[in-house]
Order: structure tokens, then sequence, then C-alpha cells
């Protein structure tokens, strides 16, 4: 869901003694850059160059790549020399287009569009919410280009899920009048209008009622006290995944947009330890 920026610097505490010394050239941002395709909108994304495995974020529903997950991981790959990318779903933030024209399968294919023209070999991925879910549907239709996965307060399938769970007389509701009001924490509004398009075409991506063969690592963090997406989504989300490298991290205080300091510090041990991993193993 969506997350405002705030300040970031706090990221160099969690840093290790062998990262300090690189950190001088840190705070210097990456521009933003747009992607023209063929009959798509243009896509807005920020990139640092650097070593593989690179890294690349996928922000959650109506979030944008500003966002403080966001700038955090890139001064931290930008510490460690490594490639990350960041960017705007169609509709959303700097990218071309309006978001209530735009689904699941959309933001998907913005997400293989990232992975094969703008970045290099093999990615770690980092959704987080909706971004968790698009990580996943990624690495299933891309396994070459995905190193592994990060999943921070994942909602796979999570608007059909919840659309399911109403009663059956406000679903009648909602399909008679052609969307629905979801509710939200995250917005002046108290919610955001989904079309029963939106939700009709989400079903076509649903991924946990089989298994998912996925291979790489995969790393879940979820918080315990999460009202928008509860922590049992990605227990099954482990239970689902083929790979036999997946770790389930439960911040007992963590709420949905594991922003906290704490929770920052988290993603980015959990990646560093991820890269560590990869390069010994490659």
């Amino acid at each position: 869901m969506a997350e405002t920026t705030e300040g970031k610097s706090f990221v160099f505490d969690v840093l290790s003694k062998r990262h300090q010394r690189q950190l001088s050239s840190v705070r210097h941002k990456s521009t933003i850059q747009y992607a023209t395709r063929p009959d798509l909108p243009k896509l807005a994304y920020r990139k640092l160059k650097g070593k593989s495995p690179g890294v690349v974020f996928l922000p959650g529903f109506a979030s944008v790549m500003g966002g403080q997950k966001a700038e955090a991981l890139e001064e931290f790959c930008k510490s460690l020399g490594h490639s990350y990318l960041r960017f705007d779903y169609s509709g959303c933030g700097s990218s071309e287009g309006d978001m209530g024209n735009y689904n699941i399968g959309a933001w998907k294919k913005d997400v293989l569009y990232v992975l094969d023209e703008l970045v290099e070999g093999p990615q770690i991925l980092v959704g987080s919410s909706m971004g968790g879910w698009l990580m996943l549907l990624a690495a299933l239709a891309r396994p070459e280009k995905t190193a592994a996965l990060v999943g921070i307060s994942t909602a796979a399938d999570h608007f059909v899920t919840a659309f399911n769970s109403l009663p059956i007389e406000t679903k009648k509701e909602i399909e008679e009048q052609g969307f629905w009001k979801f509710p939200t924490k995250h917005n002046e509004e108290g919610f955001y209008t989904l079309s029963v398009d939106f939700l009709k075409e989400a079903e076509n991506h649903c991924i946990l009622q089989s298994p998912i063969p996925v291979s790489c690592p995969v790393r879940l963090i979820h918080g315990l006290k999460d009202s928008d997406v509860p922590w049992h989504v990605s227990m099954q989300v482990a239970e689902r995944v083929l790979s036999n490298d997946v770790d389930v991290i439960i911040r007992k205080h963590g709420q949905h947009r594991m922003s906290a300091k704490d929770d920052i510090k988290l993603m980015v041990y959990t990646i560093d330890d991820l890269i560590d991993k990869l390069t010994t193993l490659g």
C-alpha cells in the first residue's frame, strides 16, 4: 500500500564495517529516467549501475519509487557498489497514464519490461505488499532473471481474497455498482476505488491455490500487527513455493508498511545476506 517519504540517513547505521569506507559517495541520488515503450505508457525509473546481482524494488499498490524503503535500498546498494533499479508502475507516480486504467496484468508487464530491457543479469527482486505478488509473478515468468526474492508484507492474491471474503449480498451490490470502495488507512479518502473489471482481471494472476514453481532463495518478512494483509499470507507463500531455501521472518510489532527504523534494518540485513550468499555461490 502507499507509503510516504521520510528521512533515510538511518540506513547507514546498519551497514557493516566492510562497507563503511565506501560511504563518502553514497548520498548522491540517482536521476529519474523514462523508458519509451511502443503502445505502452512511458515508465519512470531511477537506476544505479553496479555489480551483480542487482536489486530491483517493486512498490505496493498506489505507492511510488520515492518511498522510504525504496530510497533506503538505493543508499545501501550504492554503498556496496551493486546495481539497483526502482520505478513507478503505469499510471502511478512519474510514469504516464491514469492509475484507474491499469491492473495487475499491466503492472506485471511493467516488471517484465524492467527485467527484459532495463537491467542486466539475474536480480534480487524486493517486493512490498502488492509488489510481493508481482515479484512472484515475475519470478514465474522470468526465472533466468530472478536471483532471489524478498517479500515485505507480501500481498499475494490480496484483492481477490479480500473480495471473496465479503458477504454474498455485499459482493452482489459491488458487482451491480461496478466498483468497490476498498477500505484503507493509507489515503485521505479512507478507500481505494477498484473496478469490478480490475478484480476480475486480478483473478487471472492468483497463485496461492497451487504449488508455485520458484526455485531461487526466498525471504518473506511480515509484521504480526499488519492490519492490511494478514501475516499468514507469507506463510502460505512459503508453503507453496517449491524452493528449499525459504525463510519467513515475523516481526512481532511490525505493521503493514514495515517502514520503522528496525524494519528497514532487517530488510537491508536480509538483502546483504542474500548478496553474500549469491556471490559465494557464484
